[in-house]
């Protein structure tokens, strides 16, 4: 390029303007600097910096595609050993589901359909969340909602009615109930000595293969095993045990995680075992965590409807529904199974923001149709309708039914909502699910748009208890109804034990092609340390002190010791109907959250952790009676005396 000399212009003189020219452009750019600084730091640029921002992330968040049926056929075998309970179910059918999950933030075909369906779909496909935004909402989240007044441990200790461990750790009077007691403690001992010496800080413990088991199920979260250990080793005095528990909690739990959780299984298994341990020792580190990590939590609610989606990355906030889901759908087990935890939350934030999110839930149940007062298992969040006609008591529905009652018994019975919804719904699983056997054993069949399979699920067996506990607040003609159906259930759910080979329950059993209470299934034939009919076994103890549920109880003992116990710790088997044993070389968490406290419980008295003060959630972990007037009282007593 040719520069042209211009008329009258110096070389010097085209030097000073340069020179001039720089010293003008200096000063603008630290003009402009200087603005543009006082809209990030100024304190009211929140809304300025959006302007600048708000395009700069986007995260979508889109529904899952693929087969449900193929995810359930393939998940159910028992050689993949994630076994998450709600996967869904509560505890659920599909308890292998998330380890085939590779999903990524993308919309699928399945979305598209989706979209054209819902009413706001468009909305919920693509949520854009600036980082401004996104800082914002977790910077605040603390403090949305929140009062003034903090939580009182010693105010809720003094609204207990009786002590936690009763007077004397519930130690029976009965010296052949009290060696059952102790060889129960042995095996929770034996279990945990072994996964700290093989799987310490992993999730779980392989005992065949002695190493740990992470998974894909907590999404980077570590320790399943030990925060699903923290009450039961407390409540059985192992306390050497628990404060090696307590100081990984302290020390090493990192809640920084940046991976693909199940909200449900975070939930019901990190929530809520953190919360029952704080609850049970008043240690301010499990507050404290709990809180962090409830807070991680509040995003997957950021639909349309405010019904969760099943699938929640701890890290970015983003979240999705599971790939093997009918059209995107969440399921009922799933975000039906966030209320007991969610309210204590609140308690302990003082932020009202988790309470609402779960009474949200329920607005949105109460306000659709229910085919035959029935609650199928799958419902969209962005239209709120259900997406198919498929309704179980067992895998994908559990949990939905018992946190219910489950809430109007924390409430102190004053959650009138959830009793009204509980008992309807029994009433319709009266009317359409239970069936009564050739051979007289009740049971409860599944519902697939009206017409019933007479399969029933391990995890089913869970209602036995559930029913029971329930039956004192139904209608008074009801009551007796109410605990027969309780025992009936319960009975059928033994009779799946007693006629194995091994006297393990299958993962399920079948009312039809002449046989009764037995897996017709090869892939049904399996047993993963499932705890939902010993959880019967102790509800109905507690309500009838019917001593055959003891021994029931010591049968599910023996047959865990003879088959399931291996040199270094238990597994599940593949086969319950064979005495050639093959063990899936898994210790589910489950197994010392539930199996092994139910059975703990079991032979103890009823003052260990006695019903009127605690409600156990689906993990088994034991959260206070909520007494509002009684904490209130106390508030007004401090306020006098301050005076």
């Amino acid at each position: 390029m040719v520069f042209r000399k211009l008329p009258g212009v110096s070389a010097s003189g085209m030097g000073l303007r340069l020179s001039q020219k720089f010293m003008f452009l200096l000063f603008l750019s630290g003009l402009v600097t200087l603005c543009f600084g006082a809209l990030f730091f100024l304190p009211d640029s929140v809304r300025l910096k959006r302007i600048f921002l708000s395009k700069t992330e986007t995260q979508p968040v889109t529904v899952g595609s693929g087969s449900e049926n193929d995810a359930r056929e393939h998940l159910k075998k028992p050689r993949d050993q994630e076994h998450p309970r709600g996967m869904t179910s509560a505890k659920g059918e599909t308890s292998t589901k998330l380890k085939t999950l590779t999903r990524k933030p993308s919309v699928s075909h399945e979305a598209t359909e989706e979209r054209l369906a819902g009413g706001k779909a468009q909305e919920d496909f693509t949520l854009p969340r600036s980082k401004a935004e996104s800082a914002s909402e977790r910077a605040t989240a603390s403090d949305r909602g929140a009062t003034s007044d903090t939580f009182s441990y010693a105010k809720f200790k003094g609204c207990l009615l009786k002590p936690p461990l009763g007077r004397d750790n519930g130690k029976p009077s009965d010296p052949r109930t009290d060696e059952r007691r102790e060889k129960v403690k042995e095996m929770m001992k034996f279990a945990w000595d072994n996964y700290k010496r093989y799987a310490w800080g992993k999730n779980e413990l392989r005992p065949v293969t002695r190493n740990g088991h992470i998974g894909n199920m907590f999404g980077g979260l570590r320790g399943a095993s030990i925060i699903d250990s923290l009450d039961t080793l407390y409540i059985m005095g192992l306390m050497e045990e628990y404060n090696d528990a307590k100081e990984w909690v302290q020390n090493s739990l990192d809640l920084n995680s940046n991976g693909e959780a199940s909200l449900f299984e975070v939930n019901i298994r990190y929530v809520g075992g953190l919360l029952s341990a704080y609850y049970l020792t008043g240690e301010e580190v499990f507050k404290s965590k709990v809180l962090e990590l409830g807070e991680k939590l509040l995003p997957a609610f950021n639909t349309p409807t405010g019904i969760p989606r099943g699938v929640i990355n701890l890290g970015s906030g983003t979240s999705w529904s599971w790939g093997w889901a009918s059209a995107g759908s969440s399921i009922l087990a799933e975000f039906g199974t966030l209320h007991l935890e969610f309210v204590h939350l609140t308690e302990l934030s003082r932020n009202s923001i988790y309470t609402e999110k779960v009474m949200n839930i329920r607005k949105v149940l109460n306000k659709i149709e229910k085919p035959h007062g029935l609650y199928p298992n799958f419902l969209s969040p962005v239209s709120g309708n259900w997406v198919q006609h498929h309704v179980s008591i067992g895998g994908l529905g559990d949990s939905f039914y018992e946190y219910l009652i489950k809430s109007y018994l924390m409430s102190d019975k004053t959650d009138d909502d959830a009793k009204k919804m509980y008992y309807g719904a029994l009433e319709a699983i009266e009317a359409n699910l239970v069936q009564k056997s050739p051979g007289g054993l009740t049971y409860m069949a599944e519902w697939r748009g009206g017409i019933l399979d007479h399969k029933m699920g391990h995890l089913a067996c869970f209602s036995g208890g559930m029913i029971g506990i329930g039956a004192d607040d139904g209608a008074p003609e009801k009551r007796q109804h109410y605990l027969d159906l309780a025992a009936e259930i319960t009975h059928t759910c033994h009779e799946s034990y007693t006629r194995s080979a091994t006297k393990l329950g299958p993962e399920a059993f079948r009312f039809d092609g002449g046989g009764e209470a037995t897996a017709t299934r090869l892939n049904d034939r399996y047993y993963i340390l499932r705890p939902e009919v010993i959880e019967s076994y102790m509800y109905m103890w507690r309500l009838t002190h019917d001593p055959k549920y003891r021994e029931w109880g010591w049968e599910a003992v023996e047959a865990l010791e003879q088959h399931c116990r291996v040199e270094s710790g238990f597994s599940g088997i593949r086969d319950v109907y064979t005495m050639t044993v093959s063990h899936d070389n898994m210790q589910q968490s489950f197994f010392l959250s539930e199996t092994l406290k139910y059975l703990y419980l079991l032979f103890s008295d009823d003052d260990l952790l006695p019903l009127e003060d605690w409600v156990f959630n689906t993990e088994a972990h034991p959260l206070p009676v909520v007494r509002k007037s009684c904490l209130q009282d106390k508030a007004t007593q401090d306020k006098t005396v301050s005076k």
